[in-house]
């Protein structure tokens, strides 16, 4: 060998046992390489100020990039490869996560919601090299509406005499698919348990959770009312009836007019099978009997049913008279609306002539309607005379249709009259 040589050898040697071999453990990488750089060659890998660099493999960090050999014979630091692993996920409010390998690299969680809560976000996050989720922790709301079942009401009828039905359900009640919490149930429409008129009825129910979702129903209410076949007033009479005239349980009364007389049933009642009770209701013209014996005998028969106007004249060329009766036959209407029967009186005793309309009264009969009312036989009057026989007003001189009238509609019983005619729709329109 070369002097140098052996000279090297010689110190190297001397330098080492001077150190006491200071060699660190020799570095065994798992999952991963190592590559060192030495200050005295590569036959002296582990001495005292030899630098190595750790290589770990995909999916796994090192501890130390790079650790050195210290003259305690340590490395200066530890070395190994450790599997990358990601903060551990927070956990969704109301759902949850699965992984595939916990919060180790390349592990794939998978995110859920509990029912009635839906996804919003990503659904899948994967732990990367650099330790870090590939996404998000999303969020699990609640957008499914609450469902509510609207009651299935069937149609009512109404009561008798009467155009509504008392109806009753159960409040339904609303299931929410996600925390089963509700806040508010509100009812459109008339509540449970109330009179409801005839015909139909949109109802409906709507319900919210607290989400601000709403769920609705609709449902509807019929009331029915039996009714029977329309009635109408009698010829020369009134009908009054009560509820709605016709609906099952009305009463309808009938009334005729002064000087008519009611055949058949005054009141009818709508039964349940909508047919009326009684008969058909009629208002005959009054039979007025000429043939008595007496005046009185005759007024009798106009008692509380007829005024009287009586019109006396001596002859029937007597100006007074013809005027009168022109008058009149103009305002008839208004006669009959007032329950208004004319006597005539023509003439004097025993060529004297009675006559209510077409009935001729016997030359006795009259002289003793003029003696009874005590009116003169030479002279034009005329004796107002009311339904209770009472002598209201004496006119010795003609008088116009009006101011008899306005004369008549300040009788007390006529004004009650005029109520019912009024209802009836009963006027004169000339």
């Amino acid at each position: 060998l070369s002097t140098h040589i052996i000279i090297s050898l010689l110190l190297d040697a001397s330098f080492c046992c001077f150190l006491g071999t200071p060699w660190c453990a020799p570095i065994k990488i798992k999952h991963g390489d190592v590559s060192c750089r030495t200050p005295r060659g590569e036959h002296y890998r582990n001495v005292m100020g030899t630098r190595c660099k750790i290589r770990c493999k995909q999916g796994y960090e090192a501890q130390s990039s790079e650790v050195v050999c210290m003259a305690s014979k340590h490395w200066s630091s530890n070395y190994a490869c450790r599997e990358i692993r990601c903060p551990k996920l927070d956990m969704p409010i109301n759902g949850g996560y699965k992984c595939s390998d916990g919060s180790y690299f390349n592990s794939r969680c998978e995110f859920f919601c509990s029912p009635g809560f839906t996804l919003k976000g990503q659904k899948t996050a994967t732990c990367r090299y650099n330790v870090v989720w590939s996404a998000g922790v999303p969020s699990c709301v609640d957008i499914d509406p609450p469902k509510i079942k609207c009651p299935n009401v069937k149609d009512k009828w109404a009561e008798p005499g009467k155009l509504t039905a008392r109806v009753t359900w159960d409040t339904p009640e609303g299931v929410d698919t996600a925390d089963g919490i509700l806040t508010d149930v509100i009812l459109k429409g008339k509540p449970s348990k109330s009179n409801f008129p005839e015909g139909l009825h949109k109802m409906s129910y709507t319900v919210f959770d607290r989400a601000g979702n709403k769920g609705s129903c609709r449902f509807t209410v019929r009331v029915r009312v039996r009714r029977c076949s329309p009635l109408f007033p009698p010829d020369n009479g009134y009908m009054k009836c009560d509820s709605d005239k016709d609906n099952y349980g009305a009463t309808c009364e009938f009334t005729c007019t002064g000087g008519s007389e009611l055949r058949g049933s005054a009141a009818r009642v709508c039964q349940y099978g909508l047919t009326w009770s009684g008969s058909d209701t009629t208002c005959a013209p009054m039979n007025i009997n000429v043939g008595v014996r007496t005046a009185a005998a005759l007024l009798d028969q106009f008692y509380e049913k007829r005024r009287l106007l009586v019109i006396s004249a001596p002859t029937a060329a007597n100006h007074n008279y013809r005027f009168q009766m022109t008058n009149l036959q103009q305002a008839q209407c208004g006669l009959d609306l007032r329950h208004v029967t004319v006597i005539e009186l023509v003439g004097t005793y025993p060529a004297q002539v009675g006559r209510i309309r077409h009935n001729l009264l016997s030359p006795g009969l009259a002289l003793q309607l003029r003696l009874l009312l005590q009116i003169p036989q030479r002279s034009f009057q005329m004796v107002l005379v009311d339904k209770q026989g009472t002598d209201k007003q004496r006119y010795p001189f003609p008088i116009t249709a009006a101011e008899l009238f306005t004369t008549i509609d300040t009788f007390p019983l006529r004004k009650d009259e005029m109520l019912v005619q009024q209802e009836a729709g009963q006027t004169c329109q000339s």
